[in-house]
């Protein structure tokens, strides 16, 4: 007979972990997700616009890259890949950035891991000891999170809408001297706004300075992180811009986070990349190995021979700009409508990634005092499903929310506006 544990081991009890796992927060965003789940089991039907992710139904993986996959997989291609990546893949990346974005980096300068928060950890791991400072940005993506699971210290920039929620030059100055790490999001989760090539080359020449200082007194260098995961969906006359191609010396102290989640909708299939200066990669590939923590080998096959089909990638990343551009371009000319009516809400232009910045100016309004407050309401009497910029590290209850249009056809969104704007006016109006 089975022993029932069901009801014998207790579901929390803080007791049995350490004092880092006790102080970890959980994901609002998945929290969130999970209320969403609930209510479509029921039968509820919501614009879901919540999680950073893709419905296959409305952006399906490459063709070729699903068959690749399978091909690999057919072929045996199941057993343990290297720890720095297979190396077909790692010559594709070399080839697709040289390519693309003009940077030729040695195939030791890159590692391959099971998508982009690996190498993000990896960073984290790999440059911090206990104590370090990290500064971010807020609103951004889990630097908080990450920063605490490091027992290191964070510097926090609270970002304004008038600057598309990205630091200022004048901002990050007074803190580079203390600082180990500086973490920045081109375009950026949560807003889909995009750092201007002036402010970013500024940026960076402030680092270089900083760090020509830190070699004279042979201290560790500031390291840029630039996360550019989004970077092949940017939209219109916005331009993506690299920290190396404004200030070739970054170099020495940029690692970049990138992988074919987002580029290619493929964020189950779990490949990313690291890239940066050899004497870190190569300490972050152990980091990696470590954990475990590689992309499955017939992904990577399949990846590789994907990103070396130049006119297939070209022609599906086109593709899906496109179709994510039109979700975006329909829910902003949406919101511009409602705020040119008089309505209290406000949206920034698309610029890149999946995700549109909104804001419901409803604090104070109708009895709603938070922003989940508003959650709630435009949830219940609107269906439609978003994220706090709250789940982002911003503390202030600003009216500020994330919406991703990854999950969504045109016609939920079509269909959800005019919900949205009736739920607006009864709240102005207190019915």
């Amino acid at each position: 007979m089975a022993i029932d544990l069901t009801t014998l081991l207790p579901k929390r009890d803080d007791t049995y972990v350490g004092t880092m796992a006790k102080g970890l927060v959980g994901s609002e965003i998945l929290r969130i997700a999970a209320e969403i789940r609930e209510l479509t089991a029921q039968g509820r039907k919501v614009c879901n616009l919540t999680v950073g992710d893709f419905s296959p139904k409305e952006f399906p993986i490459p063709t070729t890259l699903g068959q690749g996959i399978a091909t690999a997989l057919q072929a045996g291609e199941t057993n343990y890949p290297p720890s720095d990546g297979v190396l077909d893949l790692r010559q594709s990346v070399q080839r697709f950035y040289e390519r693309v974005l003009g940077l030729k980096y040695p195939l030791e300068g890159i590692v391959i891991a099971g998508g982009a928060r690996p190498i993000i950890y990896g960073t984290y791991r790999t440059l911090l000891d206990e104590g370090d400072t990290v500064i971010y940005p807020v609103p951004s993506w889990n630097n908080n999170h990450y920063t605490h699971m490091m027992g290191a210290r964070d510097t926090v920039v609270v970002t304004s809408a008038d600057h598309g929620f990205m630091p200022t030059v004048e901002q990050l100055a007074p803190h580079l001297s203390s600082a180990r790490l500086l973490c920045l999001c081109s375009p950026l989760n949560p807003t889909g706004t995009m750092i201007s090539p002036e402010v970013l080359k500024a940026i960076c020449e402030r680092i270089v300075a900083e760090n020509r200082g830190r070699k004279e007194r042979g201290q560790a260098p500031l390291i840029l992180m630039y996360d550019q995961i989004y970077w092949t969906l940017s939209f219109g006359r916005t331009k993506h811009v690299t920290p190396v191609e404004l200030v070739p010396e970054m170099a020495h102290y940029t690692i970049f986070v990138d992988g074919i989640s987002k580029s290619f909708a493929a964020t189950g299939v779990r490949v990313g990349w690291g890239i940066g200066p050899p004497a870190i990669i190569s300490r972050m590939r152990d980091v990696i190995g470590h954990v475990g923590a590689w992309a499955p080998k017939a992904e990577q096959i399949a990846v590789a021979r994907s990103l070396d089909d130049v006119q297939g990638t070209a022609s599906f990343m086109e593709t899906m700009k496109h179709r994510v551009q039109e979700r975006l371009e329909a829910l902003h000319q949406g919101f511009e409508k409602m705020r040119e009516a008089g309505l209290p809400v406000r949206a920034i232009a698309p610029q890149g990634a999946i995700y549109l910045s909104v804001q419901f100016d409803l604090v104070g309004k109708a009895g709603l005092k938070t922003n989940d407050d508003i959650r709630k309401l435009l949830l219940e009497k609107a269906s439609f499903a978003v994220v706090p910029f709250q789940a982002f590290g911003l503390k202030d209850d600003t009216g500020w929310f994330r919406l991703s249009v990854g999950a969504v056809s045109m016609a939920d969104i079509r269909e959800a506006m005019p919900r949205v704007e009736a739920t607006l006016r009864a709240a102005v109006s207190g019915a």
